[in-house]
């Protein structure tokens, strides 16, 4: 008997954990393959393929990002191959099984929870005596007759086999996400979210865990995402291994669901101490900071202590933060989640989700849609489109804020801007993004595709429109982001550019010098500076290149660029004159102090000072942009 374990990811990229959990449980005792495909994927394909397989027995699993593809699929092949037996099983089936075994009449068997006992199970009686009524954990058809079984008893994890260890997926594990488990359950009781319908939390032995994972590294894993609901509820667990990953980590990257409202500070301290920029990321669900809102989905949440959590992750510099949100629970009017977003934002985390709830089947939320006058997507994902709070219209309006939340801020193509807008111009980050989104809107841009450029017009367009404070210094922010957000010197620029050939030779002339001089005096080449350079150029302050000496850089610490130090000790010896310069710089005269803006400081249309700005391609390992500024006189 020929099996074929499938499934669709939502990209390549993403690998099925429950599928190799399947075969690695069963693949002793049958003939198993796994074929993955993605939603993408066009069904004709996907069943040609299977087809030529040839398999007794195909199972898939299925989850509300793919469970409508999957049926379109599964209807294709029960017509080109009516012998083939078709399982079910996945979080999306588990629930209102019967509603699945009556809608989707191609498929012939549902496994509903744990699948791994349950499915050897139900393998061993399809190639023996047939007699399914002793497979727990199944839903069958009998005639016309859909057979609910009693459930199956929860598996013990530390019986079941390593899902990681197959040789066919040695070849890819450097191009895809590795998902794997340390527990499964949740401690929570979240009416939105199905793990609060398992109760309890099951471990797999932490040795095997770490013996897995070393498999994974030595055979180059680059990215391990963890599926755990609440990574850090065990504290002593987590700890341990925390310390064990940041021993082995090897250049991998690790990412984490953590509950931030009981992260101990002690473990903080310790990543804030020991983890090493860039390996460990962080997901954590806020939802909402509005207490009737969690008190009602059961939500126990102390946004004091998260706040503490996720700023002193943040000050480490050690750890990139993904904090979610959900639209649309109970109590949560538009009012009300514009402070829930604003309260969020004000956290500063490096990706802030904005989701929409979903009404998942087996719920609480769900069986009490009617209490709350939910009205919701009949088939998957189930999303709310309203409830007695949050209207439709609410609803495409928060649509329009997420559009433009992903394409600005996630994609970090213009932090500087951004910040600056969301602090001076506009009354809260929710109004910036909200506003942007309606005109983003209006203009039909959601129907056309953007280019980086693209992205920075449209922006302008929309600042245009409105009475800025300090529209000069937004658009010079623009200019530095724009010419950050390049890998190479750019070949061209969405503004005029106003410094004429002659004025930027001089400026690149100056810069060589400089460059040329401190590179030496930090050598310890030179004592002092020379006699007689006193070269004027009209625009700088006092007329002397000296003065490059005399003020400090302004940048991103990050950037080895905070001090004027980091950048000459960073350069030194690149040998960087004028036709270096005129290959890896570019300059741009700002109206205002860039240090100012970047600061924080105050400013006003009436007391801006100019800098030069230089950015620097190609100076570091990364190839990341370097830039600083330098004043100007008026003149």
């Amino acid at each position: 008997m020929k099996v074929i374990l499938s499934t669709l990811n939502a990209k390549f990229i993403h690998t099925s954990l429950a599928i190799r959990l399947l075969k690695a449980y069963s693949g002793n005792d049958f003939d198993i393959e796994l074929a993955e495909y993605t939603i993408k994927d066009p069904t004709m394909n996907i069943v040609s393929d299977l087809f030529q397989r040839r398999p007794d027995v195909i199972g898939f699993s299925c989850y509300i990002w793919n469970i409508e593809e999957t049926i379109r699929v599964i209807d294709v092949l029960k017509k080109v191959m009516p012998e083939t037996t078709i399982v079910l099983g996945g979080p999306e089936v588990s629930y209102d099984t019967q509603y699945w075994m009556e809608r989707v009449k191609s498929v012939d068997f549902i496994v509903m929870g744990d699948g791994e006992e349950t499915f050897h199970h139900l393998l061993q009686e399809l190639s023996g005596d047939r007699k399914f009524h002793y497979v727990f954990g199944t839903a069958y058809r009998k005639g016309d007759e859909v057979i609910i079984n009693p459930g199956r008893p929860k598996s013990d994890l530390n019986t079941l086999p390593s899902p990681h260890r197959f040789p066919e997926d040695i070849p890819n594990l450097s191009k895809r996400i590795v998902y794997f488990e340390t527990s499964r359950g949740c401690p929570f009781s979240c009416q939105f979210c199905l793990s609060s319908i398992e109760v309890g939390v099951r471990y797999y032995d932490i040795e095997r865990v770490k013996s897995d994972i070393l498999y994974l590294i030595d055979n180059g894993a680059k990215i391990i995402k963890f599926l755990d609901r609440t990574f850090n509820i065990n504290r002593s667990y987590a700890m341990e291994m925390f310390e064990f990953l940041i021993e082995n980590h090897r250049g991998c990257v690790f990412q984490f669901e953590i509950t931030a409202d009981i992260m101990r500070p002690e473990v903080l301290d310790y990543l804030a101490e020991n983890a090493p920029p860039g390996i460990f990321r962080f997901e954590i669900g806020v939802q909402s900071t509005n207490d009737p809102t969690n008190e009602l989905v059961k939500r126990r949440q102390n946004f004091t202590k998260l706040t503490r959590t996720v700023t002193k992750v943040k000050e480490s510099g050690k750890i990139a933060q993904h904090l979610d949100l959900i639209a649309g629970l109970p109590q949560e009017d538009y009012a009300t989640f514009r402070k829930t977003f604003n309260d969020v934002f004000a956290l500063g985390p490096e990706e802030l989700q904005l989701g929409f709830l979903k009404m998942l089947r087996g719920t609480g939320l769900r069986n009490d849609a009617a209490k709350y006058n939910y009205v919701y997507m009949e088939h998957a994902p189930y999303e709310m489109l309203s409830n007695d709070v949050l209207s439709f219209a609410d609803v495409v309006r928060l649509k329009r804020l997420e559009d433009v939340l992903e394409k600005y801020w996630n994609a970090h193509r213009m932090d500087h801007t951004l910040n600056y807008l969301m602090r001076v111009e506009f009354d809260s980050p929710f109004d910036f993004f909200q506003e942007f989104g309606d005109y983003w809107e209006e203009q039909g841009w959601q129907r056309i595709g953007h280019q980086l450029e693209d992205l920075f017009l449209r922006l302008h367009e929309f600042l245009g429109q409105r009475k800025l404070k300090t529209p000069d210094v937004v658009l010079g922010l623009m200019k530095l982001d724009y010419f950050l957000g390049h890998k190479y010197k750019p070949r061209k620029i969405w503004w005029e550019d106003r410094i004429g050939k002659d004025t930027r030779g001089r400026y690149l002339s100056m810069l060589a010098e400089q460059f040329a001089w401190q590179s030496k005096e930090l050598s310890g080449e030179l004592a002092g500076r020379p006699e007689g350079k006193q070269e004027q150029l009209a625009g700088w302050p006092g007329g002397q290149s000296e003065q490059f000496a005399q003020r400090p850089l302004s940048g991103q610490p990050e950037q080895l660029v905070g001090q004027q130090e980091n950048l000459l000790f960073h350069l030194a010896g690149r040998n960087l004159g004028e036709r270096e310069l005129q290959k890896f710089a570019v300059l741009e005269e700002l109206p205002f102090q860039l240090e100012d803006a970047l600061q924080n400081k105050e400013l006003s249309a009436e007391s801006l000072e100019p800098s030069l700005l230089v950015v620097l391609y190609q100076q570091t390992v990364d190839e990341k942009p370097l830039y600083f500024s330098l004043p100007l006189a008026r003149a």
